[in-house]
């Protein structure tokens, strides 16, 4: 072989040996991928042997219930209870955490998930099985459940895992109008501006807010009270004639006297405050 080409063989190499290098690692402990799909595992395979630092919890690169632990550099895999997933927001902290509360969009696999009676995962808040039941949910603790239901108005979210008002929770079959079966008038647009109110047609102390118009959220009078549709107000029975008996057999007449003219507070005899030897006693109070 002459000079020039055992030259030439010399450079090549030296340019793919710089190539070949590794870039730098994140403060992961990534698993090496054998395929490009996507799939759930529970079992310790293609697991990465080296720790981004010598103590500390790392995250998995792909897995997001995956963790491992490093102790003066030797590291073990660990998994999340199933249905939680890892929050890295520390390397000094060993915390598994709720999906709602991690963004596991750079990390989508999970491990197989090990349901029960209407538990999808073992652990976490999940929809009822049924589409059109939109304001229970269930809780689970280890593959048990409990059934939740939210407050009158609201539905859960499966996105924040909490009630809240329809239009927020956007779920498919429980809308504003099918939770509510209102559906908001027409109107102007700066009458939509200010959220106009509307009486609800089957129950004198509700009413429905339209949000810009068009988005009804249900809304309540306190006990005692009906929503006056003239003034757009809660307001007593005696003041709006349609809702006048509404109350007939929940409250007497002396109760509803009583909410709409409460008694003033027990009033203090003499002086606020009676002192003994230079120290404030509590007021006396007329019996």
């Amino acid at each position: 072989m002459n000079t020039y080409l055992l030259k030439l063989l010399v450079l090549c190499v030296a340019i793919g040996v710089v190539f070949c290098q590794a870039p730098g690692r994140k403060q992961q402990a990534a698993r090496r991928p054998t395929s490009t799909t996507k799939r759930p595992t529970t079992e310790v395979e293609d697991t990465t042997d080296e720790c981004p630092e010598p103590n500390g919890y790392f995250a998995d690169a792909y897995q997001c219930d995956k963790y491992y632990e490093c102790i003066d550099g030797t590291i073990t895999e660990k998994l999340c209870p199933d249905g939680m997933v890892f929050n890295d927001y520390s390397p000094m902290q060993e915390k598994c955490d709720l999906p709602f509360n991690i963004d596991c969009s750079q990390r989508p696999d999970y491990q197989v998930p090990q349901p029960s009676l209407h538990c999808p995962r073992k652990n976490g808040y999940f929809a009822h099985e049924d589409n059109h039941i939109c304001d229970k949910f269930y809780y689970c603790v280890d593959g048990k459940f409990n059934m939740i239901s939210c407050p009158d108005g609201l539905v859960y979210n499966e996105k924040t895992g909490i009630c809240t008002w329809p239009d927020e929770a956007k779920k498919k079959g429980c809308s504003s109008e099918d939770v509510f079966k209102f559906t908001c008038p027409k109107t102007t647009m700066s009458e939509a501006q200010q959220h106009p109110r509307y009486a609800d047609p089957e129950d004198c102390q509700f009413f429905y807010v339209c949000i810009n118009g068009e988005v009804p959220r249900r809304n309540g009078c306190k006990m005692g009270q009906v929503f006056n549709d003239a003034t757009k107000t809660c307001d007593w029975p005696r003041n709006v004639p349609e809702c006048a008996e509404w109350y007939k057999g929940i409250l007497t007449d002396q109760q509803l006297a009583d909410l709409e003219n409460p008694k003033p507070k027990n009033r203090t005899r003499g002086e606020d405050y009676k002192t003994r030897n230079g120290a404030r006693l509590r007021p006396i109070e007329v019996e």
